[in-house]
């Protein structure tokens, strides 16, 4: 996520009554706990012994109520440093389009020194809580509230505009090992690398209560519906984040995402205890990168269940970073990005030629774990650019190299970023100078585009009589859905958003399911001043998107994509013991499996789940547990997107191996891209299929199996319900089929006799053995002989 101005190097980086809102038109009146069960998301945990009152925030489906013309979200950062104090352009909460928006995410607090949510000390200079805008019109303060700022017109708006929510945004690339003080210096406190995870690696969880304490305080005095942690990095990867904070960061790396975990568990478990006490569901969300790099580094981004949603940041997905020109945000991968080029994705056969640096990819990334409507794609209302570009086709996919990187980036190989009049939104580097990167609002870019001189180029230091050197050419890829601004004159290209490309986004949000956007940031998008003959701050692009979505259909409120049992059993499966960093390939975690039921696992038990697409299905295991893809959703390169959701994975207990209640079992699994928490796990054994417990699926009921006599039959994936599995005391037939072989290859269709039973195949086999593969497995029971 981008900083504020004050963040150096940033652009390198890839009370308790709420606004006069009354409880009864926040619940709707629903207070029993069985209504609340119904409505919450499929999958978000349920903290022990606490009734969360979902319905306050979702319906009966496990949906987010947001309004009748509001269908999908869309949801803006707003930055507390556009103020207009400096004489640039200011952007208040007087000026975000509130009927056009759902969720309002305030940019930055920040963890301080003592592990607590803070803005910094109150002062009339202080813009969250003190400052005012004399004269400027629908910036008044409400006299109502005891705080002033950005905070109180924000709650203004709120009454005004109840169905929007706004969230506390706590951290940044800035902001996420340190803070700014009142003084606007950087104080390398650690932030949130020292308050969840200690030096040793351990977890801090002192610190995590402490700051969890805070931040419930903190949305009960100032009005907020949750908070979002925008923590770049808790991931393995070396010097990943700012670099600033790498001195920090880089010892603790084996601890981070134990740390994140840790986090995220206890800051919903204390919302949900002060949502519970306060009679409302207080959301807990964060910013979370879409970069494949990062992502190998976060195991399987477990911490997922813990939040109401993720909002992937699908963009600076390239940049000044490294010498590869391509787009900020593209949509789809064309086969073609330079840089993965160069890293061998397309040629490596266990990458599948699958690319991912794309938001299509990061979407599939996260679907593994969550139904579609609890993600949010983010897009950029900011451009990225390069000067000096060599190659390609107007620059893209060309190459733009330079070693002179800012002071404080830690690199020192960079690309060549574009400055001046193209990157007018630019950060300063340790030495007080400008960042090259590109980085504009888009309502600058524009201008740029029709060749207009902005009247607030003053504003930004630039003299009176500065013109543009030659044109700046729109382009569009349809193949990556990702606009440009090419420059054959100074060979300058500027990845933008427009119109086109936001349509074509949130087309895509619509027709999959998808939960909506997410912006960085609000003070970006633009509007047409004919009277000006600029373009300037509005709200063209967040327009396109509320067009889109008020007519859309209902957002995907399930994870799975077949029917599942409806019972549920308690045997645990966690991916855990990740090798670190770049030992982290081929992705070779242990699966660890605990029955923690009354009933012995039986040899030849066969568990399944799914995983995401945006890992080729070449998974396999290497501890004899026969693991295979026994469905795919998509086969080959991902040009154009990914075509299905899920692969899905049969695994089965050797046949001479048990499992006893309280025992575990752990196996070596591999695959070759990053996924999230593998979900939709069913478990066949005793002629019975289960769910687990620990999918948190709506609608199961956890039972142990061990106390069970009389099995109930259950729906399959197909939706049909099975017939009884015969027993012993059917009544005998004749056994005509020929005996089964362990090394024969049978077919769909083909019947064989084995231990006194009759067995059909109903799909191709060889080696399984009949009666130990579950009632959903490769053998249908024909009855005894």
């Amino acid at each position: 996520m981008l900083s504020s101005p004050r963040a150096r190097a940033s652009l390198l980086a890839s009370g308790a009554a709420v606004a006069g809102l009354l409880l009864s038109s926040l619940s709707g009146g629903v207070s029993h706990a069985a209504d609340h069960e119904n409505c919450r998301p499929d999958g978000l945990h349920k903290t022990p012994g606490v009734d969360v009152p979902y319905c306050s925030v979702y319906d009966a489906e496990g949906r987010e109520k947001m309004g009748d013309d509001h269908q999908r979200r869309v949801i803006g950062y707003f930055t507390g440093w556009r103020t207009g104090k400096d004489g640039t352009p200011a952007y208040l909460a007087s000026d975000i389009p509130w009927d056009k928006i759902t969720h309002i995410n305030y940019a930055f607090a920040h963890v301080d020194g003592n592990n607590k949510i803070s803005v910094g000390s109150d002062s009339p200079d202080n813009a969250a809580t003190g400052m005012t805008w004399p004269g400027v019109p629908g910036a008044e303060m409400d006299p109502a509230l005891p705080y002033k700022g950005h905070f109180n017109l924000l709650n203004k708006f709120k009454k005004q505009h109840p169905d929007v929510k706004t969230l506390i945004s706590v951290g940044g690339w800035a902001e996420t090992g340190g803070y700014f003080d009142d003084n606007g210096d950087r104080v390398a406190s650690g932030g949130f690398y020292s308050m969840a995870t200690h030096a040793d690696g351990s977890v801090n969880q002192a610190g995590i209560d402490t700051f969890a304490d805070s931040a419930v305080e903190f949305i009960r005095t100032y009005g907020f519906n949750g908070v979002d942690i925008d923590y770049e990095y808790a991931t393995t990867m070396k010097d990943a984040g700012n670099p600033l904070d790498w001195s920090i960061s880089n010892p603790r790396r084996a601890g981070l995402v134990k740390g994140y975990s840790a986090l995220m568990k206890t800051l919903r478990e204390k919302l949900d205890r002060a949502g519970a006490a306060d009679g409302r569901h207080y959301m807990l969300t964060v910013a979370a990168p879409s970069s494949g790099y990062l992502l190998r580094g976060m195991e399987t981004y477990q911490q997922q269940k813990y939040l109401d949603y993720v909002n992937i940041m699908s963009y600076d997905l390239h940049g000044a970073w490294n010498e590869y020109v391509g787009p900020n945000a593209s949509l789809f991968d064309d086969g073609k990005d330079g840089e993965l080029a160069a890293a061998g994705v397309y040629t490596t056969s266990q990458y599948g030629g699958i690319g991912y640096l794309n938001a299509d990819w990061a979407y599939h990334y996260f679907r593994t774990s969550m139904p579609a409507g609890r993600i949010n794609i983010g897009l950029p209302y900011y451009t990225r650019g390069f000067k000096n570009v060599q190659g390609g086709t107007d620059g893209l996919w060309g190459k733009a190299a330079t070693t002179d990187c800012p002071a404080g980036s830690g690199l020192t190989k960079c690309g060549d970023g574009a400055v001046g009049i193209d990157n007018l939104w630019h950060d300063k580097d340790d030495e007080g100078k400008e960042s090259p990167a590109g980085s504009n609002p888009m309502w600058h870019a524009k201008n740029l585009e029709k060749g207009v001189v902005g009247d607030y180029l003053a504003d930004y230091g630039f003299p009176a009589d500065t013109r543009l050197t030659g044109s700046y050419e729109r382009k569009y890829s349809s193949a990556l859905v990702a606009p440009w601004l090419w420059n054959a004159q100074k060979k300058v290209f500027l990845s933008t958003e427009d119109e086109q490309s936001v349509k074509a986004k949130a087309d895509y949000v619509a027709d999959r399911g998808i939960g909506g956007t997410m912006v960085w940031e609000l003070a970006g998008d633009y509007d047409w001043n004919a009277a000006k003959g600029q373009y300037e701050q509005g709200d063209t692009l967040t327009t396109v998107m509320y067009d889109t979505f008020k007519s859309a259909a209902p957002y995907g409120a399930e994870r799975a994509t077949t029917d599942l049992p409806s019972e549920a059993v308690d045997i645990g499966v966690d991916f855990g013991a990740f090798p670190l960093g770049d030992s982290n390939y081929p992705i070779s975690p242990k699966l660890k499996i605990t029955n923690n039921t009354t009933a012995t696992l039986p040899g030849g038990t066969e568990f399944q789940f799914d995983y995401g697409t945006s890992a080729p299905a070449n998974a396999k295991d290497q501890s004899g547990f026969g693991a295979k893809i026994v469905r795919s959703d998509h086969t080959g390169d991902n040009v154009g997107g990914l075509k299905g959701d899920y692969h899905r994975v049969s695994l089965k207990l050797p046949a001479w191996q048990t499992l006893a209640p309280g025992a575990s079992v752990e196996l070596d699994f591999v695959y070759y891209l990053p996924t999230s928490t593998p979900s939709n796990w069913t478990v066949s054994f005793g002629g019975r299929t289960y769910a687990l417990a620990g999918d948190l699926a709506r609608g199961t009921t956890v039972v142990d199996p061990g106390s069970q006599t009389t099995p109930t039959p259950t729906p399959t994936e197909t939706g049909t319900t099975p017939s009884p599995t015969p027993t012993q005391t059917d009544t005998p037939g004749t056994c005509t089929a020929p005996a089964w072989a362990a090394g024969d290859v049978y077919n769909g269709g083909d019947t064989v006799s084995h231990n006194s039973h009759q067995w059909k195949a109903k799909w191709w086999t060889r080696g399984d053995e009949p009666g130990t593969t579950g009632e959903w497995g490769v053998w249908q029971d024909l009855g005894a002989c």
